[in-house]
């Protein structure tokens, strides 16, 4: 009995835990990495369209075998087709803003924007009235605060850089360090911001289809598969020089490989199981470790310089976030 009570408890609770750690480290170092690569000179359209095709072709086997060993032999209905095509376009949007965010600034600002998740969570949730608002209840309160702070930490980073705490030039970077106008680091920031508000949305969307048909290989496959073919429409308008489209034997082939691997398939399918297991709610718990991550990498890999807007807008949002899953872990 306590055999079984041990391994439940590594299953609900340990195993989800170290996924998340590990999948957030792997995603600031996927950004960390695809940062390099684009200072080589990759297009991140052409990118987009590489990582998601590799995800596509080495999810297929696992999917089809998936599907077909099912015990219920549910099909994929034309509302779990047309989610996945949305999930897919948001996506696939989403991820288009945020690696034009990172070419304009860094995955340090990338890390410190992700925590904005749980406050445009609890936003869109209202506007759809799939949260209540009660003004008097201490737990409305404690979200209410923690999304106006989380938003204001967001204005922070965005509009004030302030002093560099750790300057670069880092004798062990991957390239020259770049100097970053404060108008690119404002764009960066409005790019950032519009992907995680599309992130949010791709949450909803995607534990809408869990529920519907909890086969997460299969419809990780498809949300690949749909992203590719809507990178590959993009990618012919956005780069039509055939050069473009080659892909160099360094950091980039690098970049794109792990990308594809432990990106767009791990991360995706990782996620796709915690939410079907835990809720949306616990996935984004994880967020504010990836700042501290980000800068460690950002500052020794590509030569960031460090600034103390970046620290003390992370520093708030992390706060705002924390006071939003108060609220939101007190409900139950």
């Amino acid at each position: 009995m306590q055999r079984r009570r041990y391994c439940n408890w590594c299953r609900r609770d340990a195993l989800p835990f170290a996924a998340m750690v590990s999948m957030e480290s792997i995603y600031v170092g996927l950004n960390t990495l695809f940062k390099a690569a684009t200072l080589k000179g990759m297009s991140f359209h052409v990118f987009m369209v590489y990582a998601y095709a590799i995800a596509a072709l080495l999810l297929l086997p696992p999917a089809l075998f998936s599907s077909r060993s099912r015990d219920d032999h549910r099909q994929v209905g034309f509302s779990v087709v047309c989610r996945i095509c949305l999930l897919g376009l948001v996506g696939g949007v989403s991820q288009i803003m945020g690696y034009t965010g990172i070419v304009y600034s860094s995955p340090t600002l990338s890390s410190a924007m992700s925590n904005l998740t749980p406050a445009f969570t609890f936003l869109l949730a209202i506007a759809f009235r799939m949260e209540r608002l009660e003004l008097r209840n201490s737990r409305s309160q404690a979200k209410v605060m923690g999304t106006v702070v989380s938003i204001a930490g967001a204005l922070v980073v965005t509009l004030y850089r302030g002093q560099a705490i750790i300057p670069n030039g880092s004798s062990i970077s991957l390239h020259q360090p770049l100097h970053r106008s404060q108008s690119s680091w404002i764009i960066g920031s409005l790019f950032l911001t519009t992907q995680y508000t599309l992130v949010t949305f791709w949450y909803i969307i995607l534990a809408q289809i869990i529920k519907e048909y909890p086969a997460e290989l299969t419809v990780v496959f498809f949300y690949n598969l749909f992203v590719c073919i809507l990178s590959i429409i993009v990618g012919l308008v956005t780069e039509p020089r055939w050069n473009a489209w080659r892909i160099r034997l360094d950091v980039t082939l690098a970049s794109i490989l792990c990308s594809g691997v432990f990106g767009s398939l791990l991360n995706n399918v990782v996620h796709a199981w915690v939410l079907h297991l835990k809720g949306p709610v616990y996935t984004v718990m994880f967020k504010p470790l990836s700042i501290a991550i980000a800068v460690a990498m950002g500052v020794i890999f590509l030569g960031d310089t460090l600034y103390l807007g970046s620290v003390v807008g992370a520093t708030i949002i992390s706060i705002g976030f924390y006071t939003v899953m108060w609220g939101k872990a007190n409900e139950h």
